[in-house]
């Protein structure tokens, strides 16, 4: 009876996100299958065999993966730093770690573009040291789209990774370099397979976030196209529904492969789950 208790719990939560999120993604995927011919997978062979359309998506995973890559090798020594400090010292870490968080996008992509323009300070330093003969042009490419998506996510990462490594007992490492393992082998046999979730939660949580992010591609992107801006621009400015409709169920598809991707290689890493 308790246990029937329990999953009523569930019904108002199940119920909304069914009613407002389910059921609109189902009609939303449902109408890409259709055309005035009636049933048709016309709209992703348009997509597919149109480069324009190709290049936008694979801009969009490269900066995705880059962009998770990026975290992960800028996190990873961050966040074991952060897990051996002492309760009150983890503590400001992590409040430091999620303070960017409560700053709008909006504001870190006027601050990137500020620092990165072609005016901006990064290119004034450089100049000013003669390191440059003229500004580089990091603003309004792809460059610019991943530093300001790496700035925006780092965060997540971080609390992720600390979460899973604070539990690692440092008896544990010691042990295994009292029998002789050198550093590199306790990272690679026992940290790293230890830290596998928080590592796969996190990717997901920073990839997923970048391969859909509007925001800060479209204020630091510009004329750069990634697929978010493509679907905004398709729905909002052409108002062709179709095309913006086939571009979120390939966004879906992508991100659902991605994950069973993840999920699969974190398998591999550690067996034992």
């Amino acid at each position: 009876m308790k246990k029937h208790y329990a999953y009523l719990l569930l019904l108002p939560g199940v119920l909304f996100l069914t009613i407002f999120m389910l059921i609109p993604i189902i009609m939303t995927i449902g109408t890409t299958f259709f055309n005035e011919n009636g049933f048709s997978f016309q709209g992703y062979l348009d997509f597919f065999t149109d480069r324009y359309f190709v290049d936008i998506l694979l801009t969009t995973l490269r900066v995705s993966l880059l962009t998770t890559f990026i975290c992960i090798l800028l996190g990873f020594p961050a966040a074991y730093y952060i897990s051996k400090l002492s309760a009150r010292m983890k503590a400001i870490m992590l409040l430091l770690t999620i303070f960017p968080l409560l700053t709008s996008s909006v504001v870190r992509s006027f601050s990137w573009m500020i620092i990165i323009g072609k005016n901006g300070l990064l290119n004034s330093i450089l100049l000013f040291f003669g390191l440059i003969e003229e500004p580089l042009d990091i603003l309004y490419t792809p460059t610019a789209i991943i530093i300001g998506l790496v700035h925006l996510f780092l965060p997540l990462i971080i609390v992720t990774l600390v979460g899973v490594m604070e539990n690692i007992e440092l008896d544990l490492l010691k042990a295994a370099e009292s029998l002789g393992a050198s550093r590199v082998t306790v990272f690679t046999k026992i940290v790293l397979p230890l830290c596998v979730p928080g590592l796969v939660i996190g990717s997901i949580l920073v990839f997923v976030g970048s391969f859909t992010a509007y925001t800060t591609p479209a204020l630091l992107g510009g004329k750069q196209r990634v697929i978010s801006t493509f679907l905004y621009q398709n729905a909002m400015t052409l108002n062709d529904w179709q095309v913006a409709s086939v571009v979120a169920a390939i966004m879906i598809a992508v991100t659902i492969l991605i994950i069973a991707i993840m999920n699969g290689l974190a398998r591999k890493l550690n067996p034992k789950g």
